[in-house]
């Protein structure tokens, strides 16, 4: 048996789906062949994963999109696999052509879109947009063998569409989890992740000016976003640290007492569930979040985080200083969370339900 990933617009070794799905299911399909096709990356075996490359095209989003997914769809072919799986909106209108050449499909859903596009301010018609898609995606995904999904929330939308529908979550790797205490002194809170006005950067180093303490800000900040930043009078106590790799953010979470995600209050955001939140619980530090509905029920009900006003620095600053200034329930917190990630947020549990569907694919 062999089995194809696609993806037109994921990095190298993307988390989800290299280190995730395609290493999980080359490891527990042994017989059978795992190949991803990316654009513009080295080619080369990696953990039993056949990775091919295909030309990377300069330009506008538009054409880089058209080009990309036409020759990511001739490797596939190329490849001549039993099944496709899917990784990104643009290759749907892919999909229902290597239906019809007898292939079995799986579209990976790892974001709402059609809410997402509600979120896009610069977009122009941007509700007839997200309508138009999401009748779109719903048409194409009738038509495919199962659809995975990033989230509850998307699962749920697709099911009205698909029975064969399946949330496998993007909960950490236990092989990432350190299960030595710390000894490090817990000085400081992080953010690590995409940093952009949409998710509450902004007024998160607003809110740093209310603190006592510094904010670890790691991830890709552009010039133009940075010199914005620069202007407000948190940003003394943010230590930029850029594009970091896993190792180094494994050594941020460590020293931290409490990591942050407070994303704005977005159509594409409220119902979310950003990795970001179970990768701090995995390293045994609190969250603070956005009051979101979904995210008090995960963060409050559990007792493993606080839950702020994302668009009041003010809130975002209380919560810092309460966690700070009781180090003890911090603590407390921070383990109770990384209790319920060794129990039931990680990779270990929606391996298995991305296993399971397979099966019910290929008939084992």
């Amino acid at each position: 048996m062999k089995i194809v990933h696609l993806s037109s617009a994921h990095p190298d070794r993307d988390v989800r789906i290299f280190l995730k799905e395609c290493c999980s299911l080359a490891s527990r399909f042994p017989e059978a062949e795992v190949h991803l096709v990316l654009s513009g990356v080295e080619e080369r075996k990696e953990a039993n994963v056949y990775i091919h490359s295909v030309p990377a095209k300069t330009g506008s989003r538009l054409r880089r999109m058209w080009y990309t997914v036409n020759h990511v769809y001739r490797k596939g072919l190329e490849l001549d696999g039993d099944l496709y799986h899917l990784h990104d909106p643009e290759l749907l209108r892919i999909a229902l052509k290597l239906k019809k050449r007898g292939k079995k499909v799986i579209y990976d859903a790892h974001e709402d879109l059609p809410r997402q596009l509600l979120g896009k301010s610069y977009l122009p018609f941007k509700k007839v947009l997200s309508r138009f898609f999401e009748r779109y995606e719903n048409w194409v995904v009738r038509n495919l063998d199962a659809v995975i999904t990033a989230t509850p929330f998307i699962r749920d939308r697709f099911l009205k569409v698909h029975s064969n529908t399946v949330d496998v979550n993007n909960f950490p790797l236990l092989s990432e989890m350190s299960f030595e205490s710390s000894q490090k002194e817990r000085s400081h809170i992080c953010y690590i992740g995409g940093i952009s006005s949409i998710r509450g950067i902004s007024q998160l180093v607003d809110a740093m000016q209310f603190t006592q303490t510094t904010l670890e800000l790691a991830g890709e900040l552009s010039e133009n976003y940075r010199l914005e930043l620069c202007q407000s009078q948190g940003w003394q106590k943010v230590i930029p640290r850029g594009h970091i790799t896993r190792e180094m953010a494994t050594e941020i979470k460590k020293s931290a007492f409490a990591g942050i995600v407070t994303f704005l209050p977005l159509p594409n955001h409220v119902n979310a569930q950003p990795n970001k939140i179970f990768e701090y619980l995995a390293s045994g530090i609190p969250v603070i979040g956005s009051n979101f509905p979904m995210w008090r029920i995960l963060l409050e009900d559990q007792n493993i985080g606080l839950c702020v006003e994302p668009e009041n620095p003010k809130s975002i600053a209380e919560a810092i200083e309460y966690l700070r200034t009781n180090p003890a329930i911090a603590r407390e917190m921070g383990e109770r969370g990384r209790q319920m990630v060794l129990e039931k947020f990680n990779w270990s549990v929606e391996e298995e339900k991305l296993v399971r569907c397979y099966k019910s694919l290929i008939g084992i």
